[in-house]
């Protein structure tokens, strides 16, 4: 789920495991003495120990795959989340470019003409499958380049002890309603930290977007032009200073704490509330924390869209098999992506195995997700200049909580400009 998320969205399970390669049978040429063409691919490890490393699907994967078909080999390399895009950009300047790569953004690939469009590398029956918000959300210029590999949304966590001992009634439904929770949790000590406010480097563009939307905000207009210090992000931020920080409802210095702090202090009974995905499920759980969850609050009640944030399969034009990657991606996102999801508790991006999931009755705990995911607001994930305006607001952007938000967002606005014109 674009490095945003990386290690939370994500793909929240993302560990540094520094696998290698995973190898189908024969040799890895383009092209081997037997006539039978090899696919490269490319895949992010979601894995945070060796008995669920991603390896280990990708190799299920293939082995079926080339069951049938006999005449098309497929060599898949797993590399975890920190070097992934580090290592591919290295295969792209040395020429070495794979077939396939599954990652967290296709968008700089587009503008340097890298990649085929999805309608030429996947049949109709396949894309028709694909959630629609989740298939849009992979255009550029609506053309579709991205095909969704995993998906998440957000809500609301809170312990229910803690509500409880601090005497509130019902989850907010509100801004006003959150911070008055809040107060009361820091009124009767029930939690260290009333409200995690995750706004440090790991995430900031996350948790900035869900206020943001929250209060009508977003980080572009209608027509995608970046306004990142709107009147409204500004106010958004003035609230959190008022309302969250100063008050001591929520972390001392929100700029400097992870996403990861955060989920791990509520799995440890010392956080009240927080905004949350799937993988807090099971890290609550683990922790024996009597959890609920509903959807976010907005400044004047719940949320109509929270944020989603998705993972990417691509294919890229250089080393010329469209047919076998073609079959290849038809036969995976046909057959093999519940096994995916369910391996790692994720969200998924395909209506077949949406509806499985909501029906088995396996995954009640998803189906608060379940709910978001039609309405799911992504980020400008289409635009080449994303990824450098992500990395500022990584660097920075928690500062408007503590600082003159005016300022602070004014800055960044300044910087994305600079970004999309140097794009």
């Amino acid at each position: 789920m674009n490095r945003r998320a990386v290690v939370t969205g994500a793909a929240a399970l993302a560990m540094a495991l520094g696998l290698t390669g995973l190898t189908g049978c024969g040799s890895s040429d383009d092209e081997g003495s037997d006539g039978k063409t090899t696919l490269k691919l490319v895949a992010a490890d979601y894995g945070d120990k060796a008995s669920n490393a991603s390896k280990i699907y990708w190799r299920d994967v293939v082995k079926d795959f080339q069951k049938k078909n006999p005449d098309i080999k497929v060599d898949v390399q797993v590399i975890n989340w920190n070097e992934i895009d580090k290592q591919v950009k290295t295969m792209i300047q040395s020429g070495n470019v794979p077939d396939l790569l599954q990652t967290g953004g296709y968008a700089d690939k587009v503008a340097d003409d890298l990649l085929y469009k999805a309608d030429e590398v996947t049949s109709d029956k396949t894309r028709a499958n694909l959630i629609p918000s989740f298939a849009k959300a992979g255009e550029v210029d609506g053309t579709q380049y991205g095909i969704p590999w995993v998906s998440s949304t957000r809500v609301l966590f809170y312990n229910k002890k803690i509500l409880k001992e601090a005497g509130v009634k019902a989850p907010p439904k509100t801004w006003d309603e959150l911070a008055a929770a809040a107060k009361k949790i820091k009124d009767k000590k029930a939690a260290d930290t009333p409200y995690a406010l995750p706004l440090g480097p790991e995430e900031t563009q996350g948790e900035s977007m869900i206020w943001e939307l929250g209060n009508g905000g977003g980080y572009t207009d209608s027509g995608g032009t970046y306004q990142l210090d709107s009147a409204k992000n500004v106010e958004t931020f003035k609230w959190l200073q008022d309302n969250l920080v100063k008050p001591g409802l929520t972390y001392s210095n929100p700029a400097t704490t992870d996403r990861k702090t955060a989920f791990a202090d509520f799995a440890a009974g010392k956080a009240g509330m927080l905004n949350g995905h799937p993988s807090l499920i099971q890290m609550a759980k683990s922790g024996k924390v009597d959890y609920g969850v509903t959807t976010i609050p907005g400044k004047d009640g719940p949320l109509k869209s929270t944020l989603g944030v998705a993972d990417w399969m691509m294919a890229f034009k250089d080393p010329g098999h469209q047919a076998e990657v073609k079959k290849f991606l038809d036969f995976t996102y046909a057959n093999k992506m519940l096994k995916f999801d369910e391996m790692y508790n994720f969200m998924p991006v395909t209506q077949d195995v949406r509806k499985e999931m909501e029906s088995s009755g396996e995954h009640k705990d998803l189906e608060p997700f379940f709910a978001e995911l039609d309405n799911a607001k992504f980020y400008p994930l289409g635009d080449p200049a994303w990824d450098v305006i992500s990395a500022e607001m990584k660097k920075s952007g928690g500062k408007a909580a503590q600082e003159d938000p005016k300022k602070v967002l004014g800055d960044l606005q300044k910087k994305a400009e600079d970004a999309v014109a140097n794009k």
